[in-house]
């Protein structure tokens, strides 16, 4: 059989539970139907919870404390850095992108910058900013609003909202057929329509949405009825004297003042924005399946982090909270698709994984001392009784999560813990378990193998 197509999608700030096949509260069909016939990873995390460095880390395989990149910064990943983009292609790939990178700063003019993304490994490129970027910078996208009278009330809108009540919930002023997601979406679908070269595709398809503002056009907008939404997670009460970390320092000074619906409104918004891009993934793969290729073609879907969307009083990401920390990973190869799929992996693993995994697909070798592990020995079964990772590792602002089987620990930038969450006895994070006597063993131990996580994971040679 010749060398599988690949299907890269992605999109922003979703939440692991924001799926059908992993919850109940918005419709996915079509990621549905990846998951049904591929392995759907139960516990996936994101290696930073925050664009830009989640972004880096994914193209490299290395993590903030190795990048130097750990929070959203004006970064721009080297021309010849690390990149297992590149490697895809060098195994004889036609790659292409629809979407956005934030591979490197939302400034100026995208449609000028394409020759770096061609030297991360990228041939074809229609790139574009995410929401709040779409208002300042250009690309083929925006110009097309400027083109159709649309780009100014964009701007307004996005003005109006963060000026006054960040949280609003209301339509986009585009329309359909205009919005992001949608156009992205409708891109990717044209170039898969045309494509008439004789070397396999990979697609990178990064929808931008759900990303805030809570802007689903109509119908999506409506779709979903806000009493339906899951209740937010209440911010439990520090009932005992602990170390304090960033996350403290944010609910001080970030959290909204929500009215009584604010939340539910949110996810509905949320779900509608969700199932839009959905949408446009079924229309993707309607179009390969005409094009006979659909059964000798590998999905893989995640999310660079995902939304509070209320947890914890909280909206955005920035902490390592479940609603920001968990991600959603599915991968569906020629190979799951003839064993029936439907698999559920309860393994630990970081969304940075996908990349390796992705190159041992395309039959190619990752060079360069990187931290992601290939998925394919848990896809294929090869792992037996053993798990893909004993942990997993996120990192913000100088701070450090380690999440192991049981136990989720954070720790401040003098390493002190400040978050500890029994995840068996409180998988929703109600109870903060940092500081008190009787769980110090505990800290103890995870403390030793975050600092062991960390050790192991230092690069030997200079960054590029």
């Amino acid at each position: 059989m010749a060398e599988p197509n690949i299907l890269f999608l992605m999109t922003d700030q979703q939440r692991w539970d924001a799926m059908s096949c992993s919850s109940d509260w918005v419709r996915t069909p079509n990621l549905d139907r990846i998951a049904s016939e591929g392995v759907r990873f139960t516990r996936c995390i994101t290696t930073t919870p925050i664009c830009v460095p989640a972004r880096v880390t994914l193209a490299t395989g290395r993590y903030p404390h190795n990048n130097s990149v750990w929070t959203n910064v004006n970064y721009t990943l080297p021309p010849d850095g690390p990149s297992w983009i590149r490697v895809v292609r060098d195994c004889g790939y036609r790659t292409s992108l629809f979407g956005k990178t934030h591979l490197h700063p939302h400034q100026g003019d995208l449609r000028e910058k394409e020759n770096l993304l061609h030297a991360y490994g990228l041939d074809d490129v229609d790139e574009i900013g995410g929401p709040r970027a779409s208002a300042v910078v250009m690309s083929h996208m925006t110009a097309r609003w400027s083109d159709r009278g649309l780009l100014e009330g964009y701007r307004a809108d996005f003005a109006e909202r963060f000026a006054n009540k960040p949280h609003v919930v209301r339509p986009s002023t585009l329309p359909l057929d205009e919005y992001a997601d949608v156009y992205v979406g409708q891109q990717a679908k044209r170039y898969l329509e045309s494509y008439r070269r004789d070397e396999p595709w990979f697609c990178w398809v990064s929808f931008g949405g759900p990303h805030e503002p809570w802007d689903a056009p109509e119908p999506y907008a409506s779709m979903y009825e806000p009493t339906a939404m899951p209740k937010p997670v209440i911010r439990p009460e520090d009932d005992h004297p602990r170390p304090q970390g960033w996350l403290d320092f944010h609910m001080e000074r970030s959290s909204p003042a929500f009215e009584s619906t604010d939340a539910e409104d949110m996810r509905a918004n949320y779900a509608g924005n969700v199932s839009l891009i959905d949408d446009q993934i079924g229309e993707i793969l309607d179009v390969i399946e005409e094009r006979g290729e659909l059964s000798n073609t590998v999905v893989a879907f995640t999310s660079d982090h995902g939304e509070m969307n209320g947890d914890w009083g909280l909206i955005y990401k920035m902490n390592f909270l479940n609603g920001a920390l968990r991600v959603p990973l599915i991968v569906r190869t020629p190979d799951t698709l003839a064993a029936g799929g439907g698999v559920e992996n309860n393994d630990l693993v970081e969304n940075m994984d996908l990349g390796p995994t992705l190159v041992d697909l395309a039959g190619g070798e990752l060079e360069h001392r990187q931290f992601g592990r290939s998925l394919i020995p848990a896809i294929s079964g090869e792992l037996h009784d053993e798990p893909h990772r004993e942990d997993a590792l996120s990192e913000f602002r100088g701070e450090f999560m380690l999440m192991a089987d049981r136990w989720k620990m954070a720790v401040n930038r003098e390493g002190e813990t400040y978050l500890l969450f029994d995840l068996h006895e409180d998988p929703d994070e109600t109870r903060n378990l940092a500081g008190l006597t009787e769980y110090r063993a505990v800290e103890d131990e995870l403390r030793l193998r975050m600092l062991e996580r960390i050790s192991k994971t230092q690069l030997k040679e200079p960054l590029p």
